[in-house]
């Protein structure tokens, strides 16, 4: 293993919103089970490798699952993924961070936007968060065009940024698509050149993605893998890159000592 190589895994823990863009309309206690089915299949494959994550998770998710959320919180990190994974507003940001810690029983340091969005950083302080990680440092027709931004975690109006881990040079994103839809050893390659250039890789998946999609309508790409196949090649990458780099929350990764060494 490398010295002070670190991958830091990371989940957006919501409510199962996305058929909506696509427009299928299903209740919030299906949008609720699909992340439950999925945080089923995912916690055994993280307790089986022993690597610990930070949950980004919306208070609205968390206040239908109290004790699931507060359980969760005794192995891994909670996050702020706002209020709603569909509205929003400024105050959204500090009524999230504060029922979070209520119910999770943590310090919730962290955010990160719903779909990468857009968050003035004087706002994001002021409601009390360590560090933000909503910016994905790419171009994605349609949804981001990022590539001017730093690739690596940089300060803005004091608030410490960690965009999603994207490759060196051609900056191909690192995220949830591309994991499942490139053979497991090209995003393997992609990530290790990450790693080698970085020290680290900031890393991104949603629970609902281990459950079955394709009912859903959406396109082909948003679950050409996914259920128990999804679950385990996340097993398989884990298991790979544990020979090369540890696993760390976010939040402890970001400690302003350790940083200062990277």
């Amino acid at each position: 293993m490398e010295k002070g190589r670190t991958v830091l895994l990371s989940f957006d823990l919501e409510e199962f919103d996305m058929p909506l863009e696509y427009g299928r309309q299903i209740p919030l206690s299906e949008q609720l089970a699909a992340s439950d089915h999925g945080m089923d299949a995912l916690l055994p494959i993280l307790d089986k490798y022993a690597v610990p994550a930070t949950f980004y998770t919306t208070a609205n998710y968390a206040q239908h699952r109290r004790q699931e959320v507060k359980a969760l919180a005794e192995r891994h990190e909670i996050a702020s993924h706002t209020f709603y994974h569909t509205e929003y507003c400024t105050a959204h940001l500090a009524q999230s961070r504060n029922l979070l810690q209520e119910i999770s029983g943590q310090e919730i340091r962290g955010l990160r936007m719903p779909r990468m969005r857009p968050v003035d950083m004087a706002d994001v302080a002021a409601a009390g968060y360590a560090y933000d990680s909503s910016i994905n440092p790419t171009w994605l027709p349609g949804r981001y065009n990022n590539r001017h931004l730093p690739r690596t975690f940089y300060w803005e109006k004091g608030m410490l940024r960690l965009p999603a881990s994207v490759s060196p040079g051609l900056r191909v994103p690192l995220f949830w698509l591309l994991f499942k839809n490139i053979p497991l050893q090209a995003y393997l390659a992609l990530c290790r050149q990450t790693l080698k250039k970085d020290g680290y890789l900031n890393l991104y998946f949603h629970p609902w993605e281990f459950t079955q999609l394709k009912k859903y309508g959406m396109p082909g790409y948003t679950w050409r893998t996914d259920g128990k196949a999804l679950t385990l090649r996340l097993g398989d990458l884990i298991g790979a890159l544990q020979g090369e780099a540890i696993f760390e929350h976010t939040g402890s990764f970001l400690l302003p000592e350790k940083i200062a060494g990277i």
